[in-house]
Protein backbone atom coordinates (compact mmCIF):
# COMPACT_ATOMS: atom_id res chain seq x y z
CA UNK A 1 0.00 0.00 0.00
CA UNK A 2 1.35 3.65 -0.64
CA UNK A 3 -0.03 6.64 0.00
CA UNK A 4 -2.01 7.05 -3.08
CA UNK A 5 -3.87 3.59 -2.36
CA UNK A 6 -6.64 3.89 -0.16
CA UNK A 7 -7.53 1.31 2.58
CA UNK A 8 -9.08 -1.96 2.09
CA UNK A 9 -11.24 -2.07 5.31
CA UNK A 10 -14.11 0.25 5.35
CA UNK A 11 -15.21 2.84 7.72
CA UNK A 12 -17.40 0.21 10.16
CA UNK A 13 -13.83 -2.18 10.22
CA UNK A 14 -12.12 1.26 10.58
CA UNK A 15 -14.53 2.50 13.50
CA UNK A 16 -14.38 -1.07 15.12
CA UNK A 17 -10.60 -0.72 15.06
CA UNK A 18 -10.90 2.19 17.38
CA UNK A 19 -13.22 1.12 19.57
CA UNK A 20 -11.36 -1.94 20.30
CA UNK A 21 -8.46 0.19 21.19
CA UNK A 22 -10.48 3.06 23.17
CA UNK A 23 -12.25 0.94 25.16
CA UNK A 24 -8.60 -0.78 26.46
CA UNK A 25 -7.17 2.47 26.78
CA UNK A 26 -10.17 3.67 28.89
CA UNK A 27 -9.16 1.09 31.20
CA UNK A 28 -5.72 1.56 31.56
CA UNK A 29 -5.84 4.82 32.08
CA UNK A 30 -9.01 4.48 34.55
CA UNK A 31 -6.69 2.10 36.49
CA UNK A 32 -3.77 4.51 36.75
CA UNK A 33 -6.07 7.69 37.98
CA UNK A 34 -7.80 5.32 40.62
CA UNK A 35 -4.28 5.84 42.61
CA UNK A 36 -4.77 9.87 42.53
CA UNK A 37 -8.36 9.85 43.10
CA UNK A 38 -8.82 7.53 45.76
CA UNK A 39 -5.72 9.09 47.79
CA UNK A 40 -7.24 11.49 49.77
CA UNK A 41 -8.64 8.39 51.90
CA UNK A 42 -5.68 6.17 51.62
CA UNK A 43 -2.77 8.41 52.54
CA UNK A 44 -3.22 7.76 56.18
CA UNK A 45 -3.31 4.19 55.82
CA UNK A 46 -0.22 3.79 54.12
CA UNK A 47 1.66 7.10 55.33
CA UNK A 48 -0.24 7.52 59.20
CA UNK A 49 2.42 9.90 60.77
CA UNK A 50 2.07 13.50 60.07
CA UNK A 51 -0.94 16.27 58.87
CA UNK A 52 -3.02 15.96 55.72
CA UNK A 53 -0.21 17.79 53.76
CA UNK A 54 3.10 15.27 54.85
CA UNK A 55 0.59 12.28 54.06
CA UNK A 56 -0.36 14.09 50.40
CA UNK A 57 3.19 14.64 49.82
CA UNK A 58 3.93 10.84 50.24
CA UNK A 59 1.75 9.48 48.14
CA UNK A 60 2.38 11.93 45.14
CA UNK A 61 5.83 10.86 45.53
CA UNK A 62 5.32 7.46 45.06
CA UNK A 63 2.76 8.43 42.12
CA UNK A 64 5.85 10.65 40.88
CA UNK A 65 7.91 6.84 41.34
CA UNK A 66 5.30 5.24 39.06
CA UNK A 67 6.07 7.98 36.37
CA UNK A 68 9.63 7.47 36.86
CA UNK A 69 8.94 3.96 35.65
CA UNK A 70 7.15 5.10 32.36
CA UNK A 71 10.10 5.54 30.55
CA UNK A 72 11.75 1.78 31.20
CA UNK A 73 8.20 0.78 29.80
CA UNK A 74 8.67 3.09 26.89
CA UNK A 75 11.44 1.55 25.37
CA UNK A 76 10.28 -2.14 26.58
CA UNK A 77 7.00 -2.31 25.27
CA UNK A 78 7.78 0.67 22.67
CA UNK A 79 10.27 -1.38 20.90
CA UNK A 80 7.92 -4.84 21.37
CA UNK A 81 5.05 -2.80 19.59
CA UNK A 82 7.17 -1.98 16.98
CA UNK A 83 9.04 -5.50 16.34
CA UNK A 84 5.51 -7.61 17.24
CA UNK A 85 2.76 -5.33 16.75
CA UNK A 86 0.54 -3.23 18.08
CA UNK A 87 -1.88 -5.73 19.04
CA UNK A 88 0.69 -7.41 21.02
CA UNK A 89 2.01 -4.86 23.19
CA UNK A 90 -1.59 -3.38 23.68
CA UNK A 91 -2.71 -6.74 25.19
CA UNK A 92 0.26 -7.36 27.26
CA UNK A 93 -0.18 -3.87 29.14
CA UNK A 94 -3.53 -4.26 30.10
CA UNK A 95 -2.71 -7.51 31.59
CA UNK A 96 -0.04 -5.82 33.66
CA UNK A 97 -2.07 -2.70 34.90
CA UNK A 98 -4.61 -5.44 36.22
CA UNK A 99 -1.89 -7.07 38.47
CA UNK A 100 -1.16 -3.97 39.47
CA UNK A 101 -4.46 -2.66 40.59
CA UNK A 102 -5.35 -6.30 42.12
CA UNK A 103 -2.43 -5.58 44.27
CA UNK A 104 -2.88 -2.39 45.76
CA UNK A 105 -6.74 -3.41 46.50
CA UNK A 106 -5.41 -6.75 48.96
CA UNK A 107 -2.37 -4.73 50.65
CA UNK A 108 -2.55 -4.44 54.44
CA UNK A 109 -2.52 -0.67 55.75
CA UNK A 110 1.08 -0.21 58.01
CA UNK A 111 -0.79 -0.61 60.74
CA UNK A 112 -1.14 -4.45 60.26
CA UNK A 113 2.37 -4.99 57.91
CA UNK A 114 4.50 -1.66 58.95
CA UNK A 115 7.02 -0.37 56.48
CA UNK A 116 5.96 -3.33 53.91
CA UNK A 117 2.81 -1.36 53.41
CA UNK A 118 4.31 1.51 51.96
CA UNK A 119 7.02 -0.80 49.71
CA UNK A 120 4.43 -3.22 48.35
CA UNK A 121 1.98 0.06 47.41
CA UNK A 122 5.51 1.69 45.67
CA UNK A 123 6.04 -1.57 43.96
CA UNK A 124 2.65 -1.81 42.09
CA UNK A 125 3.30 1.44 41.25
CA UNK A 126 6.08 0.45 39.56
CA UNK A 127 4.59 -2.16 37.78
CA UNK A 128 2.03 -0.15 36.29
CA UNK A 129 4.26 2.87 35.13
CA UNK A 130 6.26 0.04 33.30
CA UNK A 131 2.52 -0.94 31.73
CA UNK A 132 1.48 2.79 31.04
CA UNK A 133 4.57 3.81 29.43
CA UNK A 134 3.98 1.21 26.86
CA UNK A 135 0.02 1.90 26.30
CA UNK A 136 0.69 5.27 25.32
CA UNK A 137 3.05 4.83 22.38
CA UNK A 138 1.03 1.74 21.43
CA UNK A 139 -2.37 3.31 21.52
CA UNK A 140 -1.64 6.49 19.96
CA UNK A 141 0.27 4.98 17.29
CA UNK A 142 -2.58 1.94 16.69
CA UNK A 143 -5.28 4.98 16.82
CA UNK A 144 -3.58 7.39 14.00
CA UNK A 145 -2.68 4.26 11.85
CA UNK A 146 -6.21 3.06 11.95
CA UNK A 147 -7.80 6.82 11.33
CA UNK A 148 -8.19 7.74 7.64
CA UNK A 149 -5.98 10.98 6.04
CA UNK A 150 -8.80 13.71 5.92
CA UNK A 151 -10.14 12.75 10.06
CA UNK A 152 -7.11 11.68 11.41
CA UNK A 153 -7.34 14.97 14.17
CA UNK A 154 -10.70 13.62 14.88
CA UNK A 155 -10.70 10.24 15.54
CA UNK A 156 -7.10 10.43 17.20
CA UNK A 157 -8.73 12.50 19.26
CA UNK A 158 -10.08 9.50 21.25
CA UNK A 159 -7.02 8.65 22.47
CA UNK A 160 -7.05 11.47 25.12
CA UNK A 161 -11.48 11.29 25.17
CA UNK A 162 -10.35 8.15 26.29
CA UNK A 163 -7.68 8.50 29.03
CA UNK A 164 -9.81 11.28 30.18
CA UNK A 165 -12.88 9.01 30.31
CA UNK A 166 -10.96 6.64 32.03
CA UNK A 167 -9.96 9.75 35.05
CA UNK A 168 -13.95 10.57 34.58
CA UNK A 169 -14.83 6.74 35.36
CA UNK A 170 -12.65 7.03 38.56
CA UNK A 171 -13.99 9.68 39.90
CA UNK A 172 -17.57 8.53 39.01
CA UNK A 173 -16.61 5.50 41.45
CA UNK A 174 -15.30 7.55 44.15
CA UNK A 175 -18.68 9.85 44.26
CA UNK A 176 -20.63 6.86 44.33
CA UNK A 177 -18.91 5.05 47.33
CA UNK A 178 -18.72 8.71 48.71
CA UNK A 179 -22.94 8.70 48.38
CA UNK A 180 -22.95 4.99 50.10
CA UNK A 181 -20.39 4.82 52.62
CA UNK A 182 -19.60 7.10 55.72
CA UNK A 183 -16.28 8.49 55.90
CA UNK A 184 -14.80 6.30 58.22
CA UNK A 185 -16.24 3.23 55.90
CA UNK A 186 -14.15 5.03 52.80
CA UNK A 187 -11.27 5.11 55.14
CA UNK A 188 -11.10 2.20 56.12
CA UNK A 189 -12.04 -0.22 53.60
CA UNK A 190 -13.97 1.68 51.05
CA UNK A 191 -11.05 2.75 48.81
CA UNK A 192 -10.05 -0.44 48.18
CA UNK A 193 -13.26 -1.00 46.19
CA UNK A 194 -12.05 0.95 42.81
CA UNK A 195 -8.84 -0.96 42.63
CA UNK A 196 -11.15 -4.42 42.82
CA UNK A 197 -13.18 -2.95 39.80
CA UNK A 198 -10.37 -1.96 37.94
CA UNK A 199 -8.46 -5.10 37.71
CA UNK A 200 -11.92 -6.68 36.97
CA UNK A 201 -12.28 -4.31 33.78
CA UNK A 202 -8.84 -4.63 32.38
CA UNK A 203 -9.74 -8.62 32.12
CA UNK A 204 -12.89 -7.37 30.18
CA UNK A 205 -10.19 -5.15 28.21
CA UNK A 206 -7.75 -7.67 27.63
CA UNK A 207 -10.66 -10.20 26.07
CA UNK A 208 -11.22 -7.29 23.51
CA UNK A 209 -7.90 -6.72 22.39
CA UNK A 210 -7.06 -10.30 21.69
CA UNK A 211 -9.78 -9.79 18.92
CA UNK A 212 -8.19 -6.12 17.83
CA UNK A 213 -7.10 -5.84 14.10
CA UNK A 214 -3.37 -5.16 13.31
CA UNK A 215 -3.29 -1.65 11.67
CA UNK A 216 -2.47 -1.33 7.86
CA UNK A 217 0.47 0.50 8.42
CA UNK A 218 2.70 -2.22 10.76
CA UNK A 219 1.81 -5.10 8.14
CA UNK A 220 2.59 -2.51 5.31
CA UNK A 221 6.13 -2.03 6.88
CA UNK A 222 8.93 -3.95 5.31
CA UNK A 223 12.12 -2.50 7.59
CA UNK A 224 14.31 -5.16 8.68
CA UNK A 225 13.79 -6.82 11.97
CA UNK A 226 17.77 -4.79 13.09
CA UNK A 227 15.45 -1.27 12.19
CA UNK A 228 12.32 -1.90 14.26
CA UNK A 229 12.55 -0.47 17.40
CA UNK A 230 15.64 0.68 17.53
CA UNK A 231 16.38 3.75 19.87
CA UNK A 232 20.07 4.17 18.62
CA UNK A 233 18.05 4.25 14.86
CA UNK A 234 15.43 6.89 16.68
CA UNK A 235 18.50 8.90 18.23
CA UNK A 236 20.42 9.21 15.30
CA UNK A 237 17.71 9.78 12.36
CA UNK A 238 15.05 11.62 14.26
CA UNK A 239 16.94 13.77 16.69
CA UNK A 240 14.59 16.81 16.02
CA UNK A 241 11.79 14.79 16.14
CA UNK A 242 11.86 13.36 19.27
CA UNK A 243 13.28 16.66 20.85
CA UNK A 244 10.56 18.68 19.57
CA UNK A 245 8.05 15.72 21.14
CA UNK A 246 10.11 16.33 24.68
CA UNK A 247 9.33 20.14 24.43
CA UNK A 248 5.83 19.54 23.50
CA UNK A 249 5.10 17.26 26.43
CA UNK A 250 6.99 19.32 29.33
CA UNK A 251 4.23 22.18 29.08
CA UNK A 252 1.16 19.89 27.93
CA UNK A 253 1.80 16.96 30.13
CA UNK A 254 2.36 20.14 33.53
CA UNK A 255 -0.53 21.49 32.48
CA UNK A 256 -3.08 18.51 32.28
CA UNK A 257 -1.74 17.05 35.58
CA UNK A 258 -2.73 20.68 36.83
CA UNK A 259 -6.43 20.51 36.07
CA UNK A 260 -6.93 17.05 36.69
CA UNK A 261 -5.19 15.00 39.19
CA UNK A 262 -3.89 17.69 41.62
CA UNK A 263 -7.00 19.79 40.87
CA UNK A 264 -8.94 17.65 43.42
CA UNK A 265 -6.36 18.10 45.81
CA UNK A 266 -5.49 21.72 45.42
CA UNK A 267 -9.86 22.11 45.54
CA UNK A 268 -9.72 20.86 49.31
CA UNK A 269 -6.30 21.69 50.66
CA UNK A 270 -6.05 25.49 49.13
CA UNK A 271 -9.21 26.58 48.09
CA UNK A 272 -11.14 24.83 50.75
CA UNK A 273 -13.72 22.86 49.20
CA UNK A 274 -14.84 19.52 50.89
CA UNK A 275 -13.66 16.08 49.45
CA UNK A 276 -16.80 15.23 47.92
CA UNK A 277 -17.64 18.48 46.61
CA UNK A 278 -13.88 18.39 45.32
CA UNK A 279 -14.31 15.26 43.79
CA UNK A 280 -18.21 16.25 41.76
CA UNK A 281 -16.17 19.96 40.78
CA UNK A 282 -13.40 17.32 39.41
CA UNK A 283 -15.63 15.21 37.73
CA UNK A 284 -18.21 18.08 36.04
CA UNK A 285 -14.80 19.87 34.37
CA UNK A 286 -13.65 16.88 33.29
CA UNK A 287 -16.91 16.26 31.32
CA UNK A 288 -16.42 19.03 29.82
CA UNK A 289 -12.48 18.62 29.23
CA UNK A 290 -13.83 15.40 27.59
CA UNK A 291 -16.53 16.42 25.50
CA UNK A 292 -14.06 19.33 24.11
CA UNK A 293 -11.36 16.76 22.53
CA UNK A 294 -13.65 15.50 19.17
CA UNK A 295 -14.24 19.31 18.17
CA UNK A 296 -10.66 19.89 18.46
CA UNK A 297 -9.12 17.04 16.54
CA UNK A 298 -12.46 17.95 14.16
CA UNK A 299 -10.81 21.46 14.13
CA UNK A 300 -7.03 20.44 13.78
CA UNK A 301 -7.98 18.54 10.50
CA UNK A 302 -9.39 22.33 9.05
CA UNK A 303 -6.89 24.45 9.76
CA UNK A 304 -4.06 22.31 10.79
CA UNK A 305 -1.61 21.04 14.10
CA UNK A 306 0.89 23.48 14.61
CA UNK A 307 -1.91 26.40 14.81
CA UNK A 308 -4.08 24.55 17.46
CA UNK A 309 -0.43 23.92 19.42
CA UNK A 310 -0.16 27.27 19.51
CA UNK A 311 -3.36 28.31 20.95
CA UNK A 312 -2.85 25.87 23.23
CA UNK A 313 0.53 27.25 24.96
CA UNK A 314 0.25 30.36 23.82
CA UNK A 315 -3.02 30.17 26.24
CA UNK A 316 -1.88 28.34 28.91
CA UNK A 317 1.21 30.37 29.27
CA UNK A 318 -0.84 33.50 29.86
CA UNK A 319 -3.78 32.58 31.74
CA UNK A 320 -2.34 29.72 34.41
CA UNK A 321 -1.45 32.48 36.96
CA UNK A 322 -4.53 34.64 37.06
CA UNK A 323 -6.96 30.92 36.95
CA UNK A 324 -4.85 29.36 39.70
CA UNK A 325 -5.00 32.76 42.04
CA UNK A 326 -7.87 33.48 41.55
CA UNK A 327 -9.54 29.58 42.31
CA UNK A 328 -7.58 30.02 45.81
CA UNK A 329 -9.90 32.25 46.73
CA UNK A 330 -13.05 32.03 45.40
CA UNK A 331 -15.26 30.03 47.21
CA UNK A 332 -17.92 29.46 44.69
CA UNK A 333 -18.55 26.25 42.70
CA UNK A 334 -19.88 27.58 39.75
CA UNK A 335 -17.11 30.13 39.66
CA UNK A 336 -14.62 27.40 39.88
CA UNK A 337 -16.24 25.16 37.24
CA UNK A 338 -16.01 28.27 34.94
CA UNK A 339 -12.22 28.82 35.64
CA UNK A 340 -11.17 25.29 35.34
CA UNK A 341 -13.12 24.89 32.10
CA UNK A 342 -11.72 28.11 30.60
CA UNK A 343 -8.24 26.42 31.18
CA UNK A 344 -8.74 22.83 30.23
CA UNK A 345 -10.07 24.31 26.75
CA UNK A 346 -6.73 25.83 26.08
CA UNK A 347 -5.57 22.44 26.90
CA UNK A 348 -7.99 20.47 25.02
CA UNK A 349 -6.05 22.49 21.30
CA UNK A 350 -3.12 20.15 22.65
CA UNK A 351 -4.51 17.22 24.23
CA UNK A 352 -7.13 16.19 21.27
CA UNK A 353 -3.98 16.06 18.57
CA UNK A 354 -1.55 14.62 21.27
CA UNK A 355 -1.23 11.20 19.82
CA UNK A 356 -1.37 12.43 16.17
CA UNK A 357 0.94 14.67 16.23
CA UNK A 358 3.32 12.31 17.47
CA UNK A 359 2.45 9.88 15.33
CA UNK A 360 3.08 11.55 11.64
CA UNK A 361 6.52 12.70 13.16
CA UNK A 362 7.61 9.23 12.57
CA UNK A 363 8.12 5.92 10.16
CA UNK A 364 6.19 2.74 10.95
CA UNK A 365 9.46 0.95 11.79
CA UNK A 366 9.82 3.63 14.58
CA UNK A 367 6.55 4.94 15.07
CA UNK A 368 5.49 3.40 18.65
CA UNK A 369 9.10 3.75 20.37
CA UNK A 370 9.36 7.25 18.77
CA UNK A 371 5.65 8.43 20.28
CA UNK A 372 6.15 6.67 23.66
CA UNK A 373 10.25 6.62 25.01
CA UNK A 374 10.14 10.78 24.71
CA UNK A 375 6.32 11.13 25.95
CA UNK A 376 7.13 8.99 29.01
CA UNK A 377 10.34 10.99 29.59
CA UNK A 378 9.15 14.53 29.40
CA UNK A 379 5.92 13.34 31.68
CA UNK A 380 7.70 11.71 34.15
CA UNK A 381 9.85 14.97 34.64
CA UNK A 382 7.21 17.41 34.36
CA UNK A 383 3.55 15.89 34.52
CA UNK A 384 4.78 12.85 37.18
CA UNK A 385 6.31 15.63 39.79
CA UNK A 386 2.91 17.91 39.10
CA UNK A 387 1.31 16.87 42.46
CA UNK A 388 4.61 16.66 44.59
CA UNK A 389 6.30 19.94 42.81
CA UNK A 390 2.74 21.71 43.75
CA UNK A 391 2.40 20.50 47.34
CA UNK A 392 6.63 21.51 48.02
CA UNK A 393 5.70 24.76 47.37
CA UNK A 394 2.79 24.72 49.20
CA UNK A 395 4.35 23.23 51.95
CA UNK A 396 7.05 25.57 51.70
CA UNK A 397 4.53 28.93 51.81
CA UNK A 398 5.36 29.76 48.04
CA UNK A 399 2.53 28.22 46.35
CA UNK A 400 2.49 31.20 43.59
CA UNK A 401 5.76 29.80 42.54
CA UNK A 402 4.06 26.76 41.21
CA UNK A 403 2.15 28.79 39.16
CA UNK A 404 5.26 30.61 37.63
CA UNK A 405 6.76 27.28 37.04
CA UNK A 406 3.55 25.89 35.30
CA UNK A 407 3.59 28.94 32.97
CA UNK A 408 7.02 28.52 32.40
CA UNK A 409 7.10 25.38 31.19
CA UNK A 410 3.87 26.25 28.64
CA UNK A 411 5.94 28.92 27.35
CA UNK A 412 8.85 26.39 26.54
CA UNK A 413 6.43 23.99 24.54
CA UNK A 414 4.68 27.13 22.85
CA UNK A 415 8.66 27.71 21.48
CA UNK A 416 8.87 23.66 20.29
CA UNK A 417 5.24 24.14 18.46
CA UNK A 418 6.72 27.20 16.57
CA UNK A 419 9.36 25.92 15.19
CA UNK A 420 8.78 22.59 14.02
CA UNK A 421 6.62 21.83 10.49
CA UNK A 422 2.80 21.53 11.08
CA UNK A 423 2.43 17.63 10.72
CA UNK A 424 -0.88 17.37 8.92
CA UNK A 425 0.99 18.61 5.58
CA UNK A 426 3.95 16.62 6.38
CA UNK A 427 2.82 13.06 7.96
CA UNK A 428 4.58 9.97 7.87
CA UNK A 429 1.75 8.00 7.91
CA UNK A 430 1.17 7.05 4.23
CA UNK A 431 -1.63 4.57 4.42
CA UNK A 432 -5.32 6.20 4.31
Amino acid sequence: MTAATPDPTGGRARLRAILSGSVGNLVEWYDWYTYSATALYFAPVFFPKGDQTAQLLQTAAIFAVGFFARPVGAWVMGRYSDRAGRKAALTLSVAMMCGGSLVIAVTPGAARIGIAAPIILLLARIFQGLSLGGEYGASATYMSETAGRAHRGFWSSFNYVTLIGGQLVALAVLIVLQRLLSLPQMADWGWRIPFVIGAGLAVVAFWLRRSMQESQSFLNADAPAAERGSPRLLLRRYPRETLTILGLTAGGSMIFYVYTTYMQKFLTNTAGFSKAGATELSAATLIAFMAAQPLCGWLSDRIGRKIMLLIAFGGSALITWPVMTRLAAIGSIEGAFLLIFAAVLFESAYTSISAVVKAELFPTNLRSLGVALPYALANALFGGTAEYVALWFKSAGTESGFYIYASALSAISFVAALTMQDTQIHSRILED
